[in-house]
């Protein structure tokens, strides 16, 4: 479906925010602080949106759609954060994270058949032709850098699973929010905030592994800001906290395309903006940190575009 022309600036935050977050996580350990990413990406994301869910009497304002409907898909939410997150200590690569994330298309639309969406024969055959991009290119990719796509340990097969579930899970929640927008009216910043900030106290349990995480950053050299800019220097922080701080500033721009796209566009038309913010990704990892375009890579490229 064709996306309106207020759902055009989401393209401009999702170019802006795509390099800025692969360059970020690119400085920041994902296997030694995801979590702690995740909970950074949660907070900030959730005091940001809280500003449009604050009445001038500094109250919450009423919401628009149930507080059980919002939890639900909070739960679901952090669920398939953590299913992520948690492959990364199966030996999952990067490649491999990207490569089958990039099934999403497919599963979205998969879940909205079993609800009784139908699709016609060119979306099919768009989604298929996109996902084959992507896996064509996430392999040139990987490649490029001279990486196996390949887990080297035996628990190649439960990171597998935990990722085929985290797709799964993910595809669910994208149909559940379009039918609650369809119930209840498109409230994407009603989502943004409650899908953040109900999702909070569920890390509560995880505080020690979070406090590891944060020790670890916090133990990083201190960023050497220029002598242009003595305020900044000041204040000598970690070079781990400071990467911290951008990629949560990087991830309030992607997060809120997400949402505000998923509000006037279908579930499968949200996925396959995804797929291409993911060649994007390609593209700049090839400018930023001097990889090769293979030939692959390229047709992906043409493919996709």
């Amino acid at each position: 479906p064709e996306i309106p022309g207020e759902v055009e600036r989401d393209g401009w935050k999702r170019r802006i925010s795509a390099p800025g977050k692969l360059y970020t996580s690119r400085c920041l350990c994902l296997s030694s602080t995801g979590l702690l990413i995740t909970l950074a990406q949660f907070i900030f994301t959730a005091l940001a949106a809280s500003f449009s869910q604050i009445t001038p009497t500094l109250t919450l304002k009423s919401p628009s759609v149930p507080m059980s409907r919002w939890a639900y898909i909070a739960l679901m939410f952090f669920g398939v954060n953590m299913l992520n997150n948690w492959a990364f200590a199966f030996n999952i690569s990067v490649p491999v994270h990207i490569i089958l994330r990039s099934f999403g298309s497919v599963t979205t639309m998969l879940a909205g058949a079993l609800q009784g969406k139908r699709y016609t024969w060119l979306q099919v055959t768009s989604v298929i032709v996109l996902t084959v991009g992507v896996l064509v290119s996430a392999f040139a990719d990987a490649g490029s850098k001279g990486k196996s796509v390949e887990a080297s340990s035996g628990d190649l097969g439960s990171g597998l699973l935990i990722l085929l579930a985290a797709q799964i899970l993910s595809a669910y929640m994208g149909v559940y929010v379009q039918d609650t927008y369809a119930k209840y009216g498109s409230h994407w910043r009603e989502n943004l905030f409650y899908s953040h900030f109900l999702s909070l106290p569920l890390f509560f349990p995880l505080a020690g592994t979070l406090r590891r995480q944060y020790a670890n950053l916090a133990s990083t050299p201190i960023l050497d800001f220029p002598p242009s800019l003595p305020v900044l220097k000041s204040l000598e922080m970690p070079s781990g906290i400071a990467y911290l701080l951008l990629n949560s500033m990087t991830q309030l721009l992607c997060i809120t395309g997400v949402n505000l796209l998923s509000a006037q566009a279908s579930a499968v038309t949200v996925t396959i903006v995804l797929n291409v913010r993911k060649l994007v990704s390609f593209v700049a990892s090839t400018i930023m940190f001097g990889h090769s375009l293979s030939g692959p890579l390229l047709t992906a490229g043409y493919t996709q575009g």
